[in-house]
């Protein structure tokens, strides 16, 4: 039998995928989750290393408790988007700061926080990096990333601001191909940076490949062909590719990650202090029942990469997760399950174009329902105190 101290010392998964290089992140945010030590309990239990934050997130947080009603009483006169960000800013704030440890740490490899621009923005490159810029200096944490989307637009925005040395995290990244611009705009962005004489090992990225998303999409397209083939072969080859492609796309993503962060151009950049852009891999929790609660963190361990985990899959994971490094096996298997889904009349650059274009308008929904759940709560707690042509001010624009 184990003596106390032994028992103590044991890693759980969650701890362990640190041993194979991965990052572990918390995709969930809220105040009394800080206030209270829970964030913190997290960082010091699981070894826990940062933590992303979007309009789901924050909508949940204000409309579905009490913690912000304080905030929301005295915040004076302000339109309902300047008094969202009020909120949203102070609890990045906390958060970077029980997460500075881990970034002073790590050297600032880690430790850190995600804010999102607005999705109303994602189509515009000016207003994406002029909002990017100001919640950066609202923020004023050096271990905040601001969140851009893997728009056309986004993608220059992305080089700006890495040449301005802000810290980016790119969302709604899904393609392969895509996933190369974003690499391009990254290293592009550090040389900018380096020429103008900043120093590029301050400044940190990853790129956030959305998984669950991938096979959600593709498993309701493997159906539809189901129903319209008798062929016994052609209907096996489809029933085979359910639950597969996310992770095959990842791994091949990986692949990709290695061959461009290699060679003369990134050598020369290192050795002016630069790091990697990390893969970071978002939308792992998952959302078919028939699949492993864990199937998304399980299939992804590599060095060098990030895992952001809902709440329910870091429990889930560190309850019966097993970690072996499974990102680089089989990866000729993961090129024979991309060909056989192109063979079967699946397009992955369709599916993954779509995902694009319904992930900006999912953000901007969320973030109308953020913004009309901060109005009506504002309504209720103030009731005739409020100037109710203030709190008319319009906030989609």
């Amino acid at each position: 039998m184990k003596s106390q101290n032994q028992r103590k010392a044991a890693k759980n998964p969650l701890e362990s995928l640190h041993d194979h290089g991965q990052a572990v992140w918390l995709d969930f945010l809220a105040r009394r989750f800080i206030t209270e030590g829970g964030l913190k309990k997290l960082v010091e239990g699981d070894g826990l290393t940062g933590v992303t934050s979007n309009p789901t997130i924050f909508n949940k947080a204000i409309a579905g408790s009490a913690d912000y009603d304080s905030s929301l009483k005295t915040a004076g006169d302000f339109d309902i988007m300047t008094l969202y960000e009020r909120l949203a800013i102070e609890d990045i704030q906390h958060a970077a700061d029980v997460l500075r440890p881990a970034y002073e740490a790590t050297k600032r490899a880690d430790g850190y926080v995600s804010l999102e621009v607005s999705p109303y923005l994602a189509m515009s490159t000016e207003a994406t990096v002029a909002e990017a810029r100001r919640l950066s200096n609202a923020v004023s944490r050096d271990n905040v990333m601001i969140k851009v989307p893997a728009t056309k637009p986004g993608l220059p925005a992305i080089r700006q601001l890495i040449g301005e040395g802000i810290n980016v995290n790119i969302t709604l990244l899904f393609s392969q191909q895509v996933y190369e611009e974003v690499v391009e705009a990254y290293l592009a962005g550090v040389e900018h940076l380096v020429a103008q004489g900043g120093d590029p090992s301050k400044i940190a990225s990853v790129a956030s490949f959305f998984v669950s998303r991938i096979d959600q999409s593709v498993d309701k397209l493997i159906d539809e062909c189901l129903r319209q083939t008798n062929d016994a072969d052609k209907r096996a080859d489809l029933t085979g590719l359910r639950g597969k492609i996310a992770i095959a796309n990842a791994k091949l993503a990986y692949q990709r990650y290695k061959r461009l962060f290699a060679g003369a151009r990134w050598e020369k950049l290192r050795a002016e202090g630069a790091r990697v852009q990390r893969l970071l891999w978002a939308s792992t929790g998952t959302k078919n029942p028939a699949y492993s609660d864990v199937l998304y963190i399980e299939g992804l361990i590599a060095p060098e990469t990030i895992s952001t985990m809902p709440p329910a899959t870091m429990d889930a994971f560190r309850d019966h997760g097993r970690v072996q490094p499974t990102l680089e096996e089989n990866i000729e298997q993961a090129r024979q399950v991309m060909a056989t889904l192109e063979k079967s009349g699946i397009s992955i650059d369709s599916v993954t174009a779509k995902l694009v274009e319904e992930g900006v308008q999912i953000f901007a929904d969320a973030f109308d329902k953020l913004l009309d759940a901060v109005a009506r709560k504002r309504v209720a707690l103030l009731g005739e105190k409020l100037d109710s042509q203030n709190d008319q001010a319009s906030w989609g624009a």
